[in-house]
């Protein structure tokens, strides 16, 4: 069985979640400062990745994040060229973590139109796939953010998340779609209805032997996306945490019948660069199990 095949099979049969380890250039700056590093630390933006890998790595390396809770872990660009213990950081995760390695590939979100932010343009994404198709990775993940209950923006969103999608499909990767509700929309819930319809309509156009993920904001109804968990173009549906406590995304996660977390902020809440080792492997242990469980129902 090929790497592709062994990681495509830990999706389809083992428990666990993702690991969400892709806080991007915008959102650094705040995450390092979460975890006790100020920005007086760096004076350029190389200096600010290598101290987020250096988290990043501490995270990784950690003995309570491996393979046995962890289905897999979404990075950065960066990431992905750095190395951890002289290993490139993706063979890393595969081989001595059983982690599924999985990359951000999205450029950002474009302005709000329509109720909704489109992902910016990736003009260089063909490059980008075949580098990290090179380097293992399994899949990717790009964002969109719907904050209205706009038909034709969100209508738009789902259009532009497949038609990418298809394009990394054919470049033997699997995409995680990610169109977020913002957990701020007005009328969250009437959001979430046109966003299922979209998805649904997609998801039946897509060839046999194609699958894709989908990464989606806790719902509204529970168990609002039993239909795309059902879907046979679907490996796997994961929840974002969007901006909820960990408490109440694990609350709302576990009302979901067979959506798991892939959470980024939610999973590093409480840890910090001034822990000791054991302080901070026992901090992170415990967030992981509380994910893992409410991610088994």
């Amino acid at each position: 069985m090929s790497t592709f095949e062994q990681q495509k099979a830990k999706f389809q049969t083992q428990s666990g979640f993702i690991a969400a380890l892709d806080q991007s250039g915008g959102s650094t700056p705040k995450a390092l400062k979460l975890y006790g590093v100020p920005e007086t630390a760096y004076s350029n933006d190389e200096e600010m990745m290598d101290l987020i890998h250096q988290m990043r790595t501490r995270i990784i390396t950690s003995p309570a994040f491996n393979g046995d809770r962890i289905l897999a872990a979404i990075l950065f660009e960066a990431t992905m060229d750095r190395e951890i213990k002289g290993t490139p950081t993706a063979q890393y995760l595969w081989e001595a973590k059983k982690v599924v390695p999985i990359l951000k590939v999205d450029k950002g979100l474009a302005d709000e139109a329509d109720g909704v932010q489109l992902m910016k343009p990736m003009p260089k994404l063909d490059e980008l796939l075949a580098k990290a198709k090179s380097k293992g990775i399994f899949g990717t993940k790009m964002r969109s953010v719907i904050k209205q209950a706009s038909a034709s923006g969100i209508k738009a969103v789902v259009d532009q998340q497949f038609e990418i999608g298809r394009q990394i499909v054919a470049a033997g990767l699997v995409p995680i779609i990610e169109p977020e509700v913002d957990i701020h929309c007005p009328d969250k819930a009437a959001a979430e209805d046109l966003l299922k319809a979209e998805l649904i309509k997609q998801l039946d156009a897509l060839p046999e032997g194609e699958m894709v993920m989908l990464k989606l904001t806790l719902p509204e109804q529970d168990n609002l996306y039993a239909d795309c968990i059902e879907h046979p173009r679907v490996l796997k549906v994961v929840a974002l945490s969007g901006g909820y406590s960990r408490d109440e995304a694990n609350e709302r996660l576990a009302r979901q019948h067979g959506m798991v977390a892939s959470f980024s902020r939610a999973l590093t809440e409480g840890l910090s660069a001034q822990q000791s080792d054991d302080e901070f492997n026992a901090t992170l242990d415990a967030s992981i199990e509380s994910i893992y469980q409410a991610s088994k129902t």
